[in-house]
């Protein structure tokens, strides 16, 4: 299994993007939002207590991870829409892609989640997220 999102997507890219798109299969990835790191939840050590995940969520705490999230910060300032919403946009937006999967805990988690579905990134939100997530 592989983890296709602005965080972990090296391993996904590098080893089966180009298996799977040459032969036509659809990839549903899992942790779409990065165990809610990509949802801005998470911004420094303190934030780690917020909830039961906070634990697997330091990782992402570093120089890239901060970088990702200014990145979702602009785009989602820029489209009037969530961090959250931006992240599963740009998986969605992705080649390869047929959905990301992001667990929600609540009717106002999904309904916010369900917001992505509408999101239109450019190409150049697209480059923007890119490059901030670039492995």
């Amino acid at each position: 299994m592989y983890k296709r999102q602005l965080h972990d997507r090296a391993p996904y890219e590098a080893e089966l993007e180009p298996l799977c798109r040459g032969e036509g299969l659809g990839v549903i990835n899992f942790f779409g939002l990065a165990r809610g790191f990509l949802t801005g939840k998470y911004r420094g050590e303190a934030d780690l207590a917020k909830s039961p995940r906070g634990a697997g969520i330091k990782s992402y705490l570093n120089e890239r991870g901060f970088r990702i999230l200014a990145a979702l910060d602009e785009a989602a300032a820029a489209l009037d829409a969530t961090p959250a919403q931006v992240a599963l946009a740009w998986q969605m937006a992705r080649p390869g892609i047929t959905a990301p999967i992001a667990s929600a805990t609540s009717l106002l988690q999904f309904s916010e989640l369900a917001g992505a579905a509408a999101l239109v990134l450019d190409a150049g939100m697209i480059k923007l997220l890119d490059d901030a997530s670039a492995p």
